[in-house]
């Protein structure tokens, strides 16, 4: 379900900076004007700025409700309507299993999944009203593929989030709204900033993917809204590893042991 950008009215939270940031400058040059939020007002303001006058920043908590609505109701006392929403927060605890508490646990799932479904519950009635618009919800290869368990949680809700993305698009297609899942692999931001680290570092198991820029994961994400398209990767080899997944879990997951030994 293809979209035209040009003169659409995007949300995306986690704006100011990393793909967030990448994906509004994407945005903009598209012609659409972008709300962008961002828990630090400050980074929201420079991003916005950096738009010129297809940008509006608001600060924006995506595990307060209350703030999201507010959101909500400056785009649509700025616009009119909203027809692109970019769900994009997201934070790490790391570290061996047993050694992250249950604390960290409920904050990844709470940042990660619960705001999408907080999203979901303020603009999906906008869209679903007009009849048209696009949902992206930024996952992760982690979320695809089993080798994130140096990082559970994260992982988890990132599983989590391509499932309730992959329901989504069957719910909301033949309702006019197209839905995106996007899921980079190696990207170079400052996602540092969003992890707490637990115990004695474990050693990361899987797939090794080539590292990208945010830019570029921008472009990927307008051209995906574009082009209609509802997985967006940002190493086309996670394709190939999912396809091996999918053929033989067992086996797929006996190659990956063998090759940690």
């Amino acid at each position: 379900m293809s979209m035209d950008l040009h003169d659409a009215v995007t949300v995306v939270t986690g704006g100011g900076s990393g793909i967030g940031r990448a994906s509004a400058h994407a945005f903009a040059r598209r012609g659409a004007r972008v709300v962008v939020t961002d828990l630090e007002a400050e980074r929201a303001h420079t991003v916005a700025g950096e738009l010129g006058g297809r940008g509006v920043a608001a600060r924006c908590d995506v595990t307060d409700l209350d703030d999201l609505r507010a959101v909500r109701d400056l785009v649509l006392d700025r616009f009119g309507r909203v027809d692109v929403v970019m769900n994009n927060v997201g934070i790490l605890a790391v570290g061996p299993v047993e050694d992250i508490p249950l604390d960290a646990w409920q904050r990844v799932i709470d940042v990660n999944l619960l705001s999408v479904v907080r999203s979901n519950l303020v603009f999906l009635p906008l869209l679903l009203g007009q009849g048209s618009g696009h949902v992206v919800n930024t996952a992760s290869t982690a979320g695809l593929l089993p080798y994130g368990f140096d990082r559970l949680p994260y992982t988890a809700t990132k599983h989590a989030v391509v499932g309730l993305s992959e329901s989504l698009a069957l719910y909301l297609r033949p309702r006019g709204i197209g839905v995106s899942c996007l899921c980079p692999a190696g990207v170079a931001t400052n996602i540092v900033e969003q992890i707490t680290f637990y115990g004695e570092p474990a050693a990361p198991q899987g797939p090794a993917f080539p590292v990208v820029d945010a830019d570029s994961v921008g472009e990927l994400v307008a051209d995906g809204i574009s082009e209609g398209r509802f997985l967006i990767l940002t190493a086309p080899e996670a394709a190939d590893e999912l396809r091996e997944l999918g053929a033989d879990v067992d086996l797929y997951l006996s190659r990956l042991t063998k090759d940690a030994g």
